[in-house]
């Protein structure tokens, strides 16, 4: 993959962003331990974004493209991100989603079967930006990196095999789509979820359509949820912790209402 010259350069120089490396914090206060770039982190977001856009099939679905854009417009413009988001749909049955480090999203066709209206696709794009804003992929590389475990697989990464390949690319937070299952970790899945919440009601999206969403998901994939449902936290878990933030979010959903933010996608 494009991004192991990148890696390279990442394992020679990791002792010393490690000593150098301050603690950071999360956009909900949550303290993090960041070894990577922010350069680094979207270089490799880029390459994975380009081979998974080799390997799976883009829609030619006009109207479902323009609908998904649009709705990535307005989602992308409320997290006051500089980046310019790039945003694909892909034809395929999965629920599944993603988003990328250098503004990097990826819709598959499937997901529209359980995200069922704009409210509840943006629930989804929310929740994924809300990784990227959040560092999620950076934090855990890091953590994966200042482990001895993790030094190892760095040294098995830079043999160029399929799986290390395979590996790094979960780390980003797409690991589902290459076979490798690499979840967020239940606060990272909490944090994006509150974070997607605040992202939809600024932009005038419904933020109670994410109970539906949710609902929908659990239904689509049984008991254990389609791919994009991390099982960290469960089902009832994630709705209720939803449940309980959305009185928080209202008041930006209405303010965003009497701005007229009131996408019609």
């Amino acid at each position: 993959m494009a991004f192991l010259p990148t890696l390279k350069k990442l394992a020679s120089t990791t002792a010393l962003a490690m000593a150098l490396t301050a603690c950071a914090v999360s956009p909900t206060g949550r303290h993090q331990f960041l070894a990577l770039s922010t350069a680094e982190l979207n270089q490799m977001g880029e390459a994975a974004y380009q081979d998974i856009k080799k390997e799976t099939p883009i829609s030619n679905n006009a109207k479902q493209r323009q609908y998904i854009q649009c709705i990535a417009d307005h989602i992308t413009a409320a997290s006051g991100s500089n980046e310019k988001w790039e945003t694909t749909l892909f034809e395929d049955k999965s629920i599944n989603a993603f988003a990328l480090p250098g503004g990097k999203i990826g819709i598959y066709t499937g997901l529209l079967k359980a995200a069922v209206n704009q409210h509840q696709v943006a629930a989804v794009m929310g929740h994924e930006v809300g990784h990227v804003i959040a560092q999620h992929s950076n934090e855990r590389m890091s953590i994966e990196y200042a482990s001895q475990s993790g030094l190892q697989m760095v040294s098995a990464m830079l043999g160029g095999s399929s799986a290390s390949k395979d590996t790094l690319v979960g780390l980003l937070g797409v690991g589902t789509q290459f076979g490798v299952s690499l979840p967020f970790s239940r606060k990272h899945e909490t944090e994006a979820d509150i974070i997607g919440l605040e992202l939809m009601a600024k932009a005038g999206f419904d933020p109670r359509e994410s109970i539906k969403l949710w609902q929908n998901m659990a239904k689509a994939g049984g008991s254990g949820g389609p791919e994009f449902m991390s099982t960290h936290p469960g089902h009832e878990t994630r709705i209720r912790n939803l449940q309980n933030h959305i009185p928080k979010v209202m008041p930006l959903y209405e303010q965003a209402q009497a701005q007229g933010r009131k996408p019609q996608c």
